[in-house]
């Protein structure tokens, strides 16, 4: 078999990044069905995963790769789908109960432009607020946003981990520009690369076992099914031990432990990075590919005297509130950039409230926001 991971310097596109970010994250089971401009990503893995030992699956459809990778995730293996708009939401559904089951697993939306059908070739940023609340009830979950090849697999890495720290499906919420454009991509040996597995249940003792129990960070130790433990696995609301109990005192039990393991751990979860951010009086906040020209915006903005900064949020759910309510205490305005008619942007306003305006500055997809855009804003408002 080839090595796990291809230590080495690659020219590849962001797909194959994600599919060999996966491969070294150990996953080993991929479910998926065909859909521009995530193809690529299935067709790699199919070709990588019998080099690892891993198992690929083209489904007949999303709702059936969706579940795919639910139910080989109980068996104990890292598991993966890759999909764009109009099939992320067939798989909305299937999400619920990946959340409400607590059942690790990563999905990869390569974004393009909506609604329906629309430009399956182009790509757009509009499906992060489906990302958020796309399926029925209450729910907690986490959402990256790469801009690069090299993100790409890096944040795969990072998105198994996260999903195997906390139970939860994650998505990376990728586009059509960056899944499709080829960069260098470095991928470094397997030892130097961190991986992290669920949390298993210690001890023999297997009587009377909760597999939803929660553990000391609020996740609960998951046994793979044909371990010896009793597991019950249902859509239901259900106590610790897995099984449905329809009271309202166990809706409430079940949605403090769903909800509690994400928000009682941010910390570790957000992550943001910035830029000219120390003095700043503008916060331009961008994600994914509208990050690469909100940089060159913040600079020539800098050169025709706004104090313009970077906030780039590099985890989108769960969303940086304290960190924009923060900010807002000291600036003179927000300026959100992204591919879509104003979707992140309604949580920077949500954060901000009364203490600062905030702007939007994005289009319905298909290509990227020129600073010119940025720019011709900052000239107008501020």
């Amino acid at each position: 078999m080839k090595p796990a991971v291809l230590t080495g310097v690659h020219f590849i596109n962001g797909d194959v990044a994600c599919a060999e970010g996966a491969i070294a994250a150990g996953c080993l089971f991929f479910g998926g069905y065909p859909i521009t401009p995530a193809t690529e990503v299935a067709e790699h893995i199919s070709l990588r995963l019998p080099d690892v030992g891993g198992t690929f699956i083209q489904m007949e459809d999303e709702i059936a790769a969706m579940t795919s990778i639910l139910g080989s995730a109980w068996t104990g293996v890292k598991s993966m789908t890759a999909t764009s708009g109009p099939g992320f939401s067939l798989m909305m559904e299937t999400i619920g109960l990946a959340v409400v089951t607590e059942t690790p697993c990563v999905v990869v939306n390569v974004q393009r432009g909506g609604p329906s059908t629309g430009l399956p070739t182009q790509g757009a940023q509009s499906d992060m607020m489906q990302a958020k609340w796309g399926s029925h009830g209450d729910y907690e979950i986490i959402a990256i946003a790469p801009s690069s090849p090299q993100e790409m697999f890096d944040f795969t890495i990072t998105a198994f981990n996260l999903s195997e720290k906390y139970r939860v499906p994650v998505f990376i919420m990728s586009d059509e520009i960056v899944g499709h454009m080829s960069e260098k991509v470095i991928i470094p040996d397997a030892k130097k690369i961190k991986t992290v597995s669920r949390p298993k249940p210690k001890g023999r003792q297997k009587k009377g076992f909760k597999p939803f129990k929660p553990g000391p960070n609020g996740v609960a130790p998951m046994p793979s099914i044909g371990e010896g433990y009793n597991v019950h696995v249902t859509g239901l609301t259900h106590d610790e031990k897995g099984y449905p109990v329809m009271s309202v005192d166990t809706q409430s039990e079940m949605m403090d432990r769903l909800l509690s393991k994400i928000r009682n751990n941010l910390d570790d979860i957000i992550k943001t990075e910035s830029y000219l951010l120390d003095d700043a009086e503008i916060v331009i906040v961008s994600y994914g590919v509208a990050t690469r020209t909100s940089y060159t915006a913040v600079d020539e903005a800098r050169k025709m005297g706004f104090k313009a900064g970077l906030l780039r949020l590099i985890t989108v759910w769960p969303f940086p509130d304290a960190l924009i309510q923060e900010l807002a205490k000291s600036v003179k305005g927000f300026v959100t950039v992204e591919i879509n008619m104003g979707q992140i942007s309604r949580e920077v306003q949500r954060c901000v409230g009364d203490k600062a305006p905030s702007y939007h500055v994005g289009h319905p997809g298909g290509a990227i926001i020129p600073p010119e855009d940025v720019l011709n804003l900052l000239k107008e408002v501020f």
